[in-house]
């Protein structure tokens, strides 16, 4: 594959901007061109269910990077250009306004979208997402003391969201038709003293669906099945996860399935189109990666396929979440262990779990053990074989498994 003379990103999210970064690092130095469809600079969203919600953090606070920074490496920042169609054969794209762009290697980094809730009143204005800026200062306004708030979803958005609202004084109703959400991620104890807090911070915890939002004279009212009843609201927030952003794939003829299929790489079924961050999913993979760091070893993996560089092996996915003033974090997938190792008390709140197959760690999560999550990375890496003794034994040094 001959080297590229123009490369075109599309998508200006976190994926994006490290695509680009990357690319100039490897010494890659032609035209580099950044689509984003929204007007501003790129910004980080992990911030918008927390700090942005909680008026802590303004919109240059969470910028992926300063203005200077695209001047500097060469970068081409269109913002407020969405691109309508990629047209690889051509070598190039349309934009929205159908004016064509020359490209020789396009990187789709789209992302997602919200996905609304599937019910009767679940377009209704009351009923918010949390995706984008505009979408946190929205709900940002009608997140004010005493007001009544039903958040549908309670994995990590929606546990993020309730959270926040609770500690802004809102009265918050957290609704999920799963009893222990996360639990197939970061286990049954994890999973389940983290839900639990919800409740024993003040928040209303149902175990329901939601089959209707009907619109009533000073609010909203959620109806709710497998639980029955209903729920007075002023604001419902639906946090059950993102579709990806595949249109644009799907129109060129690329493989997709739960999101754009990619090999080593991020190389899509066509040999000049890449995809990276929430919209890609690794072939041979059952889930895609929407976390922070997944999105950012994306933007390096793929400067080396674009650039036909050997690509780095990827270590553990990691994740982290931050809700009623405690950090979960979470490496691997706790779904390709068989069997748990506790390390500490779950009812002193700080803990962890390890997630053994055979005589290794897959997996760990914990709550406000950086350490612990620190030396679990590094031995899930490299395939140690542990003791399950110095795993549960808290007087034990992790790190002494990494010297055997």
């Amino acid at each position: 594959m001959s080297a590229p003379r123009g490369i075109a990103v599309v998508g200006a999210g976190l994926a994006a901007v490290s695509t680009c970064d990357a690319l100039r690092a490897r010494g890659y130095d032609g035209e580099l061109v950044l689509y984003s469809a929204e007007h501003g600079l790129p910004y980080d969203r992990p911030p918008l269910s927390k700090d942005v919600l909680l008026g802590k953090s303004r919109r240059e606070d969470v910028l992926l990077r300063p203005a200077q920074w695209y001047d500097e490496k060469g970068i081409e920042l269109r913002d407020g250009t969405p691109v309508r169609a990629i047209r690889p054969r051509e070598g190039g794209l349309e934009l929205a306004d159908g004016t064509r762009a020359t490209a020789d290697r396009i990187v789709l980094a789209t992302g997602g979208t919200p996905r609304a809730l599937p019910v009767p009143g679940g377009d209704d204005p009351g009923v918010h997402a949390l995706r984008t800026w505009e979408d946190a200062e929205r709900l940002r306004e009608r997140l004010l003391p005493g007001a009544r708030v039903a958040v549908v979803g309670a994995g990590l958005i929606g546990a993020e969201t309730a959270a926040v609202a609770h500690a802004l004084g809102c009265r918050v109703t957290l609704i999920d038709p799963v009893p222990v959400p996360l639990a197939a991620v970061v286990g049954d104890e994890i999973a389940s003293a983290l839900h639990s807090r919800h409740s024993a911070e003040g928040i209303e915890v149902l175990t329901a669906g939601v089959e209707r939002i009907e619109r009533r004279p000073g609010g909203l009212l959620v109806r709710l099945s497998g639980y029955g009843g209903s729920v007075a609201v002023d604001t419902v927030v639906a946090g059950i996860g993102i579709r990806p952003a595949i249109e644009l794939a799907e129109s060129a003829g690329l493989i997709v399935d739960n999101g754009i299929v990619v090999r080593p790489g991020q190389r899509t079924s066509h040999p000049n189109v890449f995809a990276v961050g929430d919209v890609a999913r690794r072939d041979g993979h059952r889930v895609r990666h929407e976390h922070w760091e997944a999105a950012q070893r994306d933007g390096e993996a793929v400067a080396h396929g674009v650039l036909g560089l050997a690509v780095p092996e990827a270590g553990a996915s990691w994740f982290w979440s931050d809700r009623h003033g405690s950090r979960l974090e979470a490496v691997g997938s706790m779904a390709d262990a068989e069997r748990r190792v506790l390390r500490g008390a779950v009812d002193t709140g700080a803990f962890t779990v390890f997630g053994l197959r055979g005589d290794r760690v897959v997996a760990a999560a914990a709550v406000d053990r950086p350490r612990d999550i620190k030396a679990a990375r590094r031995i899930v890496d490299r395939g140690v074989v542990v003791d399950e003794g110095v795993l549960s034994d808290e007087s034990a040094d992790l790190r002494t498994l990494l010297k055997r």
